[in-house]
């Protein structure tokens, strides 16, 4: 019985693999790889790379197209990659300053809303519907890649951490909303 990678022959091929939010993913990507006949294939989330034992004749393009069939994105490694926007950053330089602009901006509406919610002095007049108005950008722009990455995922029949992420948070502002506007948030004590 060989275990993934331990195949001496065949050709080795390294892919750099995008998109995976967590380490199911990577087991994902890594059973679709395995299907493949004669492919012995490991994928490391931290590293974001699978390294890939295959026939001889297997295309590294065929790996690529079943790593995107499955909802990520692959490139061999040392393959310069695209950039559409120009310029010397990458896309994961690019995906991780989106990251950390929505985590800051996430930060800077979040605090005050705890603030208010927490510090009795801090709730004026209608507070609640300054909350919603800081709150409403933090669910829907800040945790939009969590929201996407839930959709990709459901339209692949599977579940992940983002899945959890998005329905609990989307979950809590939707009982917010019908709280605010329904219940009894959004009088005035």
């Amino acid at each position: 019985m060989s275990t993934p990678g331990s195949t001496t022959g065949g050709a080795h091929i390294e892919l750099d693999i995008g998109g995976m939010t967590c380490a199911s993913c990577a087991n994902r990507i890594e059973h679709r790889l395995n299907k493949i006949e004669g492919v012995s294939a490991t994928v490391n989330y931290a590293t974001e790379k699978a390294k890939v034992v295959a026939p001889e004749g297997v295309d590294a393009q065929r790996l690529i197209d079943e790593v995107a069939a499955a909802g990520y994105r692959a490139t061999p490694v040392g393959a310069a990659p695209s950039n559409p926007e120009g310029g010397n950053s990458s896309p994961a330089d690019h995906e991780l300053e989106s990251l950390r602009t929505r985590l800051i901006g996430a930060v800077v509406l979040s605090v005050p809303v705890i603030a208010m919610a927490m510090v009795p002095a801090l709730q004026f007049t209608y507070w609640q519907w300054a909350s919603l108005a800081l709150a409403a950008p933090v669910i829907l722009w800040g945790a939009w890649p969590f929201h996407t990455a839930a959709w990709a995922n459901l339209k692949h029949g599977t579940a992940t951490m983002d899945t959890l992420i998005s329905m609990g948070t989307l979950s809590a502002f939707l009982w917010s909303l019908y709280a605010l506007f329904l219940g009894t948030a959004g009088s005035r004590a």
